[in-house]
């Protein structure tokens, strides 16, 4: 068995039919440029890593990008620009087939075996320097750039100057040929005094049919010079933003009173022309200006705004929520409509606007996000259609958001930006500087048809919300806990010395008691003083769920609540994992790997799938979809982007839009039968003969001497541990001393999961239920303990279905995807992607393995890589001898935050219950 031909079944998303060529809203970047993955931060100055990138150009094929950004406190500022000369040979096109060895990642350009570097550095001499200059060749913060092709020009901020080469130079430290804001190279004029000439702090620059306009941002203008200048210190020929060259508002923004209008500014921070309209990008009114036509007169007024109803509004902070967006549905305490923080149609804090001709980007920085208008606002206020770096229009996932308890896989990610500061384009890519991250990003439209999660783990279905309750003091007695979810509430009352763990398993118990809580199953963690909840409800319902808590008058009992959150789609994906992609058109027709393959094919009827550019195996494709493997080469981050490539039977070749794929190092899913969740285990009985499960635990003491007792009249086996010894030696004396007895009624195998021995009764069926085992230890350190203390319930085998149930306190198996890495060093190394897993067989999970059937804790036998498979483990389960019957127990099984997939399988007590 390769994998499960269950796979290959699974029933399709279905996807509006869209158009080719369209960004969408929550889609992930093809490439990033300055790192050596998505989620990298590396800080360093080289020849490929970039540090607070906040300006960047494109044109003749050369890509310019300024190594710096005005913000403070963001580092490295490099103080440098960088040239990608001839990126259109030197990046992977988005239809282009990557070979499937190349890289870790080829589409990330700051690895060391990306095949390119920077071609020039300016402002410094080398590619390892950073230091401030004011000199012809040397720059203190350059924040933008702009090119024509032949003409570069840089916005150098802190030296408040603008420099032009009047050729795009081709060797490091080039010196520049104009400098404008200055009298020379040398010299830096009064930061007060206004002139035509003068400039304070220019942050945006734009070269357009021979005219050159800067954004004099601090003096609340743009300058527009009609001709390129050819001489130091030029006058500008025109002025827009303020009535004259003179003249400049307050200084001092605290004491500013001037009001928004359609001729004025503030803190303009870009600016560009397509050729027929001038965009300015005015931070300080939080709005983009648009002239519809490029101004000749000064101070001419703009004829449309985005991000404002009005040319007279502006909001402190941005997003004008209230006159630009639509009303939530919810009302306030006082009747009034509660609105969205803000929408498609709001800006906070924008930083620059572009337009390639018929659509408008604008990078809204302060909402951590690109917007993107597909064809041009011709209205004031208008809504944009899309919005990269954000998962909706209403939301702001903060990407450098952590906490202990719940990682941020979307950190750095390929589908989220931190305030972008700069755009361009090339024809076919949208550039995007994320200085806080380190790096520029390359989004590019083209199919949507996979949706944004639509790679998921195979296995599940949904992700369940999770949440915990961390117990921080002990009770006294009669301390109370009222745990309420929804309407209902579960009561906990602590007796006389009762511990934290007391408390963690009676409150679990309740929530979990009968057939449990509606909404929330609890899974105890008395080891860690802690309550994990996890939604009964499926996907993002699950994350609406109310659970709050109160405690009795004067309480030593502590506890921190954090409610469920993170239900979604199956979309977090461990390294390893097998996946389905779920959407439209992905292929013309079916086709699957060889049953027994020993290597997936990475092409598959004309269909390649790419995790950070690295080719992905296939096991089955089809127009709505796509099985594969996620590759273990993935493990060094916490995010990937994804894409399906495929090459039709007419010669054609379809990209579908990026989607970004979150990965934590384990995301387990368990696989079942189809229908709804939670759905029917594909579980089996383990053995045809009655089990029990020895724990060897404790540590080692030279001395203490373990007993293991079997049968009756007893067959008795005695270890003295030595000073050498571990559990695994102890653990491995047993099971030779009772395999070697002839008279024994039992076999003992290795457990893989701690140093388990698996009893299992010679003779098989019924024959071998009842056989005792007993177990004492003489001394401190060591600890042997038995599950049952007899032989018990021998499952007969086969799948276990409303036929051929499971019973109380029986070993079942079920298989599972996604628990990441196993140990030891050797059965690491035996993962393949795309290969079948060679061994060794007795193999555990790097993070730890717990299970839950029935609402009460199933002990994890083993978890196993399965050898002979692909992506695929084993887990060998005890259920707990108290399980009721219940035809759809529910079962999960967990890693660290992770919880699986709920499912079911059918149990039968055949002790009847206590009347």
């Amino acid at each position: 068995m390769k994998y499960f031909s269950a796979l290959l079944l699974s029933s399709a998303l279905s996807c509006a039919s869209l158009f080719a060529g369209q960004f969408v809203t929550g889609q992930a970047a093809r490439m990033v440029i300055g790192q050596a993955t998505f989620t990298d931060q590396a800080s360093g100055t080289s020849d490929r890593l970039l540090g607070a990138s906040g300006g960047v150009a494109y044109a003749g094929d050369t890509l310019f990008i300024a190594d710096s950004s005005r913000f403070n406190g963001v580092t490295p500022q490099n103080r440098r620009v960088v040239l990608y000369r001839n990126v259109s040979t030197k990046f992977p096109g988005p239809e282009d087939a990557i070979p499937s060895d190349i890289s870790r990642c080829p589409v990330c350009t700051g690895r060391n075996d990306f095949p390119h570097t920077f071609d020039v550095v300016l402002g410094q001499p080398n590619f390892t320097t950073s230091d401030p200059g004011l000199a012809q060749n040397l720059l203190r913060l350059p924040t933008a750039v702009a090119s024509n092709g032949t003409i570069l020009a840089v916005a150098d901020t802190e030296n408040n100057r603008i420099l032009i080469w009047n050729s795009i130079p081709g060797v490091n430290g080039a010196p520049a040929d104009i400098v404008l804001g200055q009298e020379g190279f040398t010299a830096i004029q009064q930061a007060n005094v206004v002139t035509a000439s003068s400039m304070r702090g220019p942050q945006g620059v734009w070269i357009r049919d021979n005219r050159l306009y800067v954004a004099d941002t601090q003096n609340h203008r743009v300058l527009i010079w009609r001709t390129i200048p050819t001489k130091n210190n030029q006058p500008a020929d025109i002025v827009l933003g303020q009535a004259n060259f003179t003249t400049a508002p307050q200084p001092d923004l605290t004491k500013l009173t001037t009001a928004a209008k359609a001729n004025n500014m503030l803190n303009p921070v870009s600016v560009m022309s397509d050729g027929q309209r001038l965009i300015v990008t005015d931070l300080g009114f939080q709005r983009v200006l648009i002239w519809n036509t490029i101004p000749d007169t000064t101070q001419a007024p703009a004829d449309v705004v985005v991000g404002e109803p009005d040319m007279e509004s502006t909001t402190e902070g941005g997003n004008d929520a209230t006159k630009l967006c639509q009303p939530t549905g919810n009302k306030d305490a006082n009747g009034n409509d509660i609105y969205p923080t803000r929408c498609a149609g709001t800006l906070s804090f924008p930083r620059y606007a572009l337009s390639d001709g018929q659509r408008l980007f604008i990078a809204d920085g302060g909402n951590d996000r690109v917007l993107v208008f597909n064809s041009f606002p011709t209205a004031n206020g208008a809504s944009a259609d899309a919005a990269l770096g954000q998962v909706d229009m209403t939301g702001d996932i903060i990407t450098d958001y952590e906490d202990l308890f719940t990682p941020n896989l979307q950190r750095s990610s390929s589908d989220t930006i931190r305030t972008p500061t700069s755009l361009a384009w090339d024809g076919t890519n949208l550039y995007v500087a994320d200085p806080f991250d380190r790096r520029v990003l390359v989004f590019t439209p083209e199919q949507p048809n996979v949706p944004r999660n639509g790679v998921r783990n195979a296995a599940s279905l949904s992700v369940y919300a999770v949440g915990s309750i961390i117990f921080t003091a002990a009770p006294t007695e009669n301390d109370q806990v009222t745990l309420t979810i929804g309407t209902t509430n579960y009561v906990y009352k602590a007796v006389k010395d009762d511990k934290i763990a007391n408390v963690v398993n009676g409150l679990a118990a309740a929530i979990n008691a009968g057939n449990g809580d509606p909404n929330i199953l609890a899974i105890p963690n008395p080891d860690f003083n802690s309550i994990t909840l996890t939604s009964r409800v499926a996907g993002p319902d699950g994350n609406n769920i109310t659970v709050t808590y109160t405690l009795s008058t004067s309480a030593t009992l502590a506890l921190t609540l954090t409610p469920p959150r993170g239900g979604q789609n199956a979309a977090n994906i461990a390294p390893g994992t097998l996946v389905t992609l779920q959407g439209t058109n992905l292929a013309d027709s079916t086709a699957a790997a060889p049953a027994n393959a020993e290597t997936l094919p990475r092409d598959l009827a004309g269909v390649q799938v790419y995790f950070d550019g690295i080719r992905a195996p296939l096991l089955y494709v089809s127009p709505t979809q796509i099985n594969a493997q996620m590759p273990y080469e993935v493990l060094d981050t916490t995010s990937v982007t994804s894409w399906v490539r495929t090459k039709h039977a007419n010669g054609t070749v379809t990209v579908t839009d990026p989607v970004g794929v979150p990965i934590p190092q384990q995301a387990p899913g368990i696989f079942a039968d189809f229908g709804e969740d939670p759905r029917p285990a594909i579980a089996f009985h383990a053995s045809g003969s009655a089990t029990t499960t020895l724990l060897i635990d404790g540590s080692i003491k030279a001395g203490d001497v373990g007993t293991l007792s079997i049968g009756n009249p007893a067959r008795t086996y005695t270890y003295t541990v030595q000073t050498a010894d571990t559990l695994t030696t102890i653990r491995d004396y047993f099971i030779g001393q009772i395999n070697s007895n002839p008279d024994e009624q039992v076999t003992a195998t290795a457990g893989g999961s701690f140093t388990r021995i698996i009893l299992s009764a010679k003779e098989p069926g019924d024959a071998g239920i009842g056989i005792p085992v007993t177990s004492t230890v003489t001394g401190t350190n060591l600890t042997l303990s038995v599950s049952n203390p007899t032989l018990c319930c021998a499952g007969g085998g086969g799948q276990i279905t409303p036929g051929n149930p499971a019973v109380p306190g029986e070993l079942i198996y079920i298989y599972a995807t996604g628990l990441g890495l196993v140990g030891p060093e050797e059965a690491k190394q035996g993962l393949r992607t795309g290969g079948t897993y060679q061994g060794p067989a007795v193999n555990d999970p790097v993070s730890f393995v717990a299970a839950l059937a029935g609402g009460f804790t199933a002990s994890v036998i083993t978890a196993a890589a399965e050898p002979g498979t692909i992506g695929l483990y084993k887990v060998l389960l005890e259920l707990n001898s108290s399980l009721p019957t219940n035809p759809a127990t529910q079962v999960t099984i967990a890693q660290d935050i992770y919880v699986s997939n709920i499912v079911t399988i059918p149990v039968v007590n055949p002790t009847p219950p206590a009347q």
